[in-house]
């Protein structure tokens, strides 16, 4: 790894707030992988000539960004995660103006215009954790991921932080030991059998992939329920309109609403197609919890 870091600013279209997307990926960080240090998020990637570390500082008309490449040759890679990772290439206007159509929606999309959705700089890695964080807690999440790092992460050097892991491959997951990983019986074999799909490459999750059919396939696997394939949808495949009507906290702030839950909540989510992805990040925004605010 380099010492001396590439630094660059990303564009971005306005409106933009950038608090709830920096405070989901800060209050979700893996330890070793991703970390908060001094007014940016800090994270490992690997991308096709090696490893690097990205750290992106929110500001109030673009992004700062400085990257640390073990080869000169990937920084239009980074980038590219990274603008990804933020979703700096949606136009915000339009979405806004749709979801704003919805009374309720209406007031909060005023409030807090120019809502991104936090995505990832690698599918395979956001699914991995989406089975990690099924049924628990956001903080046993980061700790369920943590251990797994730790089991079969690949080690870094870190010139500018504290990170030191790579997150595990789908293989290096796959030839895992079950037994190695305090998770019940039912998803070790979930988070081993995903991860098996996932090497072999019998599953693309990249952003270019099928939506419809990457969805049904996930649903095929045994333990990716609604919840499970919903979040990699909208966090690693990039679906606007996905949508998470059994999350706890999108449930939630639906009721709290006067939107109304289970079906009737699906039929107002109609309103807010082809954006309902956005529809989520306004509805956890009416929640207390650190995925909405900075550090």
């Amino acid at each position: 790894m380099r010492d001396d870091p590439v630094v660059l600013r990303l564009g971005l279209t306005q409106p933009w707030h950038a608090d709830q997307l920096f405070g989901h990926l800060a209050a979700t960080a893996v330890p070793g992988v991703e970390e908060w240090r001094d007014g940016a998020y800090r994270r490992t990637v690997l991308l096709p000539h090696g490893p690097a570390i990205v750290a992106l500082t929110p500001g109030t008309a673009d992004v700062g960004c400085r990257l640390w490449l073990a080869d000169p040759r990937d920084q239009d890679a980074a980038v590219a995660r990274c603008r990804f990772l933020l979703d700096l290439d949606t136009d915000p206007a339009p979405i806004d103006a749709r979801l704003a159509q919805d009374e309720a929606l209406a007031p909060w999309v005023a409030a807090v215009p120019g809502r991104r959705v936090p995505r990832t700089v690698d599918g395979g890695e956001l699914a991995l954790r989406a089975v990690l964080g099924q049924q628990v807690s956001t903080a046993a999440a980061r700790t369920h991921a943590g251990r797994l790092v730790q089991a079969v992460g690949e080690p870094v050097l870190d010139p500018g932080g504290g990170l030191c892991f790579l997150f595990p491959t789908a293989a290096a997951v796959a030839g895992l030991d079950e037994r190695l990983l305090a998770l019940p019986s039912a998803r070790r074999r979930t988070l081993l059998g995903l991860a098996g799909v996932l090497a072999d490459g019998r599953l693309d999750l990249s952003p270019v992939a099928d939506r419809a059919e990457t969805r049904a396939a996930l649903l095929r696997l045994p333990g990716i329920g609604p919840w499970t394939a919903g979040t990699i949808a909208m966090r690693a495949l990039g679906d606007p309109d996905a949508f998470l009507p059994g999350d706890l906290g999108v449930a939630a702030a639906a009721v709290a609403l006067g939107l109304g839950k289970g079906a009737q909540l699906l039929a107002r989510a109609v309103r807010w197609s082809p954006y309902r992805a956005y529809a989520v990040q306004h509805l956890w925004g009416t929640v207390d919890h650190a995925i909405n605010r900075l550090p």
